[in-house]
């Protein structure tokens, strides 16, 4: 059988099944150790606490340039994960790599896809199972109302 100009077989349906299964488990584990090390007053106010303010301008360079790579790839994989028919937490997934890109407004869209409930409700269930502290918003009783 031929798909795409493939050729499907049971091999490669197991090939494909076994990628697929891989990815999504490293995309959750990547997901989970970013959301686990935000602190947890990170979505409060108008600009995200300081990360490396501490280290050396160099270091912090790179971990610009290493930490902004890394976002651009999560928020399109988190594109792919949200299309219809793919399994995966496609805006947990988005929302970490805005979190970690440096882009203009992007502290508006942060907040307002936190404020989603099921979206706050996961982010703080995966930190509580890492003994980590609640995420705070501004006005915590309204996340969940957009």
């Amino acid at each position: 059988m031929s798909l795409w100009g493939l050729e499907l077989n049971w091999q490669s349906v197991l090939w494909g099944l076994a990628v697929f299964a891989l990815s999504m488990v490293l995309s959750f584990a990547l997901l989970a150790a970013v959301l686990i090390q935000l602190p947890a007053n990170y979505f409060q106010g108008a600009k995200p606490p300081p990360l490396w303010g501490a280290r050396h301008p160099l270091l912090r360079l790179l971990g610009r340039i290493a930490k902004n790579l890394l976002g651009a790839v999560l928020v399109v994989v988190g594109i792919v994960l949200s299309l219809p028919g793919v399994p995966g937490q496609g805006l947990l997934t988005i929302l970490v790599g805005i979190v970690l890109l440096d882009l203009p407004g992007k502290r508006r869209v942060e907040q307002r896809i936190v404020r989603r409930r099921r979206i706050f409700q996961a982010m703080n269930w995966l930190r509580s199972r890492f003994g980590r502290p609640r995420m705070v918003l501004d006005d915590e009783h309204d996340a969940g109302v957009d």
